[in-house]
């Protein structure tokens, strides 16, 4: 979890290649409708997420169910959204990417092609409510050093012991 540019793909993608799991981008779920919004420069509302949060909650349920770990990244900015995706997978756990507003405006200015505009960064750290049932990460880090502290702080297995994901 954590606001838009502080490397939830990036991380994720890290994650289920290092502990042979699955992942899937919570962007990949948002109608087109959301996205639309957010390409205007539009910060989403809780109705905007519910029914994008319920279905992710659905994808985690029907994914739990296999054998391998299961990786989200989403933003889940909100305690109570991440109680709504709490609903499809009760063992949920869940990772704060966190990071400066600074960091995060120029990882935003240094990326291209993404729906989510850098105007919108102000609104999400105002909506973003930090939590203690998070494991809370610095990103200011590289991609393997913030994978192996995931790792062994949430006691992940691990398949190996290198990454092969680009940095942030």
């Amino acid at each position: 979890m954590g606001v838009c540019g502080s490397g939830k793909s990036t991380i994720g993608l890290a994650l289920a290649a290092q502990c042979e799991g699955v992942f899937y981008d919570a962007d990949d779920f948002h109608p087109q409708e959301n996205i639309d919004k957010m390409k205007r420069g539009e910060p989403l509302d809780d109705a905007d997420r519910e029914p994008w949060l319920r279905r992710l909650a659905e994808l985690l349920g029907q994914a739990s169910a296999a054998e391998a770990p299961v990786f989200l990244a989403c933003s889940a900015l909100k305690a109570r959204y991440r109680e709504i995706l709490r609903s499809g997978c009760s063992d949920l756990r869940f990772v704060h990417l966190s990071g400066t507003p600074e960091v995060i405006r120029a990882r935003l200015r240094a990326r291209a092609g993404h729906f989510m505009p850098e105007v919108l960064i102000d609104s999400q750290f105002a909506a973003l409510e930090e939590t203690a049932d998070t494991l809370r990460v610095d990103i200011d880090s590289p991609v393997a050093a913030i994978v192996s502290q995931i790792c062994l702080q949430l006691d992940l297995a691990r398949e190996s012991s290198t990454v092969s994901i680009k940095s942030i």
